[in-house]
């Protein structure tokens, strides 16, 4: 963690990379989670590919709304005012941006732009919620010792997720039940 080692300089840089990746969060912010990864761990070195995955692990598993992953990345990359920096800058254009646009497709919702836009959206979200998947499985793929588990365990997930109708909170709860007995 670094904690009281950044800069009010570094503090800004993180603030405004959070406040670029809002405007990227379509989805959900977990999408920009690559971009993220990229910024923490490859770029500043602030945090290593274990403790980004398993920052994002921890804030899945609590109860809670999505969104806490971005705090706990902020807080183990940059202590108290890192969780804070971040929170705000992923918060504040993105729920503007909502606000304003969901006020303005409301009563324009019949028109040839607003109905494209909305069918144009699934697509993309999905490929994003895929390279954000992916990225949080390579440490435990390119592992020998986990990557046979991990590989069918995602295979047997998006079975369950075709082919039944259980929820996937009871599938990220079997995942962590199997990580936590140390199966994959």
């Amino acid at each position: 963690m670094m904690g009281d080692t950044l800069s009010a300089a570094q503090y800004a840089d993180l603030f405004l990379r959070y406040l670029l990746l809002s405007l990227l969060s379509i989805g959900g912010a977990i999408t920009t989670a690559p971009e993220m990864h990229r910024y923490l761990v490859g770029q500043q070195g602030w945090l290593s590919d274990s403790q980004f995955t398993s920052s994002i692990a921890l804030a899945q598993a609590a109860p809670g709304p999505n969104i806490l992953f971005v705090a706990v990345l902020g807080w183990n990359a940059a202590g108290p005012l890192g969780a804070l920096i971040t929170m705000l800058g992923i918060m504040l254009p993105s729920t503007t941006l909502v606000l304003a646009a969901t006020r303005w497709a409301r009563e324009n919702k019949q028109t040839l732009g607003v109905r494209a836009f909305t069918a144009g959206m699934a697509p993309l979200t999905l490929g994003l919620l895929l390279a954000t998947g992916w990225l949080l499985a390579v440490p435990y793929v390119s592992d020998p010792g986990h990557r046979w588990a991990t590989l069918a365990l995602m295979a047997l997930t998006v079975a369950l997720v075709l082919k039944t109708r259980i929820g996937l909170v009871w599938l990220v709860l079997g995942g962590g039940v199997l990580g936590a007995l140390g199966v994959v």
